[in-house]
């Protein structure tokens, strides 16, 4: 699968859950509603679709592209503050005024994101790589995920080979925590193959 393919269907999965969230109940409903378990599949899918795109994806955007480099800066700008927003959701609890202002915006900012790369990135990037180079592209983007951190860290620095070597003892250290809590059913199926 090629590499806007494969984060196509990332996004398609975030936008569904955006979508859901973005009537999520406030107050006292937000505990019994579910909200966490949804909260939680978003923050999953979120650390670990950012994580590769920081591994992978912007490295080649910066390379293929004459503007890749600010195209790489803005999103990864964006990634860090949608980062700390889904801290404060993991740090927080439904019901919660903080976590209900943190989900407002991660939903804001996450439609913003996906916006962003798809509308002024991706064209960009179809011209410039060819479809094998694309199809490669997605090949190291599905391996990674699959030992991606299911965590946001928002403090691990966004550079390529930081999140390659750092990033991969978070992952571990993230898949054991969550193997112990039972926060490992909450992961979401990757794309699959075509």
């Amino acid at each position: 699968m090629d590499a806007l393919t494969f984060l196509r269907e990332d996004h398609e999965s975030v936008l569904g859950m955006l979508d859901v969230l973005d009537g999520a109940p406030a107050g006292a409903g937000a505990q019994a509603s579910g909200l966490e378990t949804m909260v939680t599949n978003l923050v999953i899918a979120e650390s670990k679709h950012e994580a590769i795109e920081e591994q992978f994806f912007w490295p080649a955007v910066r390379n293929a592209l004459e503007d890749g480099d600010m195209l790489a800066d803005r999103a990864i700008e964006q990634e860090q503050a949608g980062k700390a927003l889904l801290q404060r959701l993991e740090d927080g609890a439904p019901g919660e005024p903080e976590y209900q202002q943190a989900l407002q915006e991660f939903v804001k900012l996450g439609r913003a994101h996906i916006e962003f790369e798809q509308a002024e990135v991706w064209p960009k990037l179809r011209t410039a790589m060819s479809q094998e180079e694309l199809e490669e592209l997605g090949s190291k983007l599905e391996l990674a995920k699959k030992v991606a951190p299911t965590r946001p860290h928002p403090d691990t620095p966004s550079d390529s080979l930081v999140q390659k070597t750092m990033g991969t003892g978070a992952a571990l250290v993230d898949r054991l925590r969550d193997n112990v809590s039972g926060r490992a059913a909450e992961d979401p199926p990757d794309p699959q193959i075509h």
